[in-house]
């Protein structure tokens, strides 16, 4: 009797995982959205999922290595408290399009604790020595330290 009542439901009801039917959304990093200003290609206008994902620190570190790009980048520092949609849309329109290519700016801590053993300088003093000394300079002081007389008996 029970089934002569559901039969004009039609077929039980299927249990249905959502995340199956979510689109998956691309891992996009800096250089995405770095590279998306300069080559004018909006990304969060295509999918507005990848404003969630948009780093404003590192974005405007990237831009402004480059002069080019440097006053936009420092207009976005100031305003950080803008909302990300924003900050990404007055890049956009205001970097001009281009390539822009460089190596980041690399931080010379191992340098430096080699010249404050070397020399006995503080952090400050070894930072502005490092200055001073050129590559091949760098390379002999820490052949000196590697040796026994320099350091490692």
């Amino acid at each position: 009797m029970s089934d002569s009542i559901l039969e004009g439901f039609g077929d039980p009801v299927e249990e249905i995982n959502e995340e199956d039917f979510q689109d998956k959304i691309k891992k996009l990093s800096p250089f995405d959205f770095i590279n998306s200003i300069n080559f004018k290609n909006d990304l969060i206008a295509e999918d507005p999922r990848n404003e969630s994902q948009y780093n404003p620190f590192m974005v405007n570190r990237g831009l402004g290595q480059f002069a080019q790009t440097v006053l936009q980048a420092n207009e976005m520092n100031r305003n950080y408290h803008l909302d990300h949609k924003l900050q990404y849309d007055y890049l956009m329109g205001s970097v001009p399009k281009g390539k822009r290519f460089t190596k980041w700016a690399k931080n010379d801590d191992e340098n430096i604790e080699i010249i404050q053993k070397f020399f006995g300088y503080s952090f400050i003093k070894a930072k502005e020595t490092l200055n001073l000394l050129n590559d091949t300079h760098i390379e002999l002081i820490k052949l000196y330290l590697n040796t026994s007389k320099g350091g490692k008996a």
